[in-house]
């Protein structure tokens, strides 16, 4: 099982988180036809917190992380669902609106910092431009704030470094140019879109320091989205799992990695071979995920699914609780520990 680390108990009160997202669906028209890539997906990310999505690659992750910042392609659209901060539905409001709130309320950071980064322009330009556009700076106080941004962040000599251009700067550099943009407004909630993929071990935990150091600082929701177990356990708080445009299962990573109510997760979580003995048969799902172009009728997990039976295949199961603030999308919830 992957180890917990132990994180201070959130306040699940809070009946106004710093974003609800509830029932967001996403459609892309492809040449086979419309698929559903993000399917009624409902959560609540409240501040001081991180928020984990989990889940393999094409699960709907960062599709859903594209729609909440409204940088979604042509062919891909929002159908249905609401992501409400501080009572305004960002998925109701017109680009106009939507660019204001982009920075203070709402940021993300991207997996890939060179290709997110404007390899035309200095990183000082590009740091200095939210203070500009959203404080309307001169471009002399512009300029102090992202230096002061850049030092805050790690990034050493940042009078010198304003000059230089992205290639010049090292993967975990850009990472945290990345991350600095994003917090430059002090948004309330900011979504870290596997902020540490293609980086090294060292690397990768100096980067995750920095979001925690930050979100203290700030006082943020972090959304953290990620297919990785271990960053999960050893960074978020709570955690929803996804599974083919879907949540399957939510709560809080102790209790969600400890005792999993979804087969899915429990597959996940035996995948990963902690403490096994060398020459231990390692474990995993079989089958693959179901091709968005025919979601079979009923649980979107059967066909892999260990626990299977006749109403999984007519009748999907929503999200129901499974114990204080627990939910799993399981017809046998009770079952899963067994499977």
């Amino acid at each position: 099982m992957t180890a917990v680390a132990e994180h201070p108990p959130v306040d699940q009160t809070d009946a106004d988180p710093a974003l609800r997202v509830e029932d967001l669906t996403v459609d892309i028209r492809t040449i086979a036809g419309t698929v559903r890539a993000v399917d009624h997906v409902t959560f609540a990310a409240r501040s001081g917190e991180t928020l984990a999505l989990l889940g393999e690659s094409g699960c709907g992750k960062s599709m859903t992380a594209t729609a909440l910042v409204g940088l979604l392609e042509p062919v891909a659209k929002v159908v249905e669902g609401s992501a409400t901060m501080a009572g305004v539905d960002l998925m109701a409001v017109d680009r106009k609106k939507r660019r204001e709130m982009a920075g203070p309320e709402l940021a993300i950071v991207f997996q890939d910092a060179l290709t997110a980064l404007n390899p035309l322009y200095t990183v000082g330009t590009q740091l200095a431009e939210p203070f500009r556009i959203h404080h309307g700076m001169k471009a002399k106080e512009a300029k102090r704030r992202a230096m002061e941004l850049m030092a805050r962040v790690g990034i050493p000599q940042p009078e010198e470094r304003m000059k230089a251009y992205p290639h010049q700067f090292s993967g975990g550099m850009r990472q945290r140019l990345l991350i600095a943009m994003a917090v430059a407004l002090n948004p309330k909630v900011l979504i870290a879109d596997e902020p540490t993929t293609a980086l090294d071990v060292t690397v990768q935990a100096q980067i995750m320091a920095l979001l925690k150091s930050l979100r203290t600082e700030y006082d943020m929701a972090v959304v953290l989205i990620t297919h990785d177990l271990a960053l999960v356990a050893e960074e978020a708080d709570r955690v929803a799992v996804m599974y083919a445009g879907s949540i399957v299962e939510t709560g809080s990573v102790a209790e969600v990695f400890g005792n999993p109510k979804h087969p899915y997760t429990k597959g996940l979580l035996d995948s990963v071979p902690v403490d096994a003995e060398r020459g231990t048969e390692l474990k995993s799902i079989g089958g693959s995920p179901p091709d968005l172009h025919s979601i079979p009728a009923g649980c979107v997990y059967q066909d892999r699914c260990p626990l299977v039976r006749d109403i999984c295949r007519s009748t999907r199961p929503g999200l129901q609780n499974v114990g204080s603030r627990r939910k799993s999308a399981c017809h046998f919830p009770a079952e899963v520990s067994h499977a």
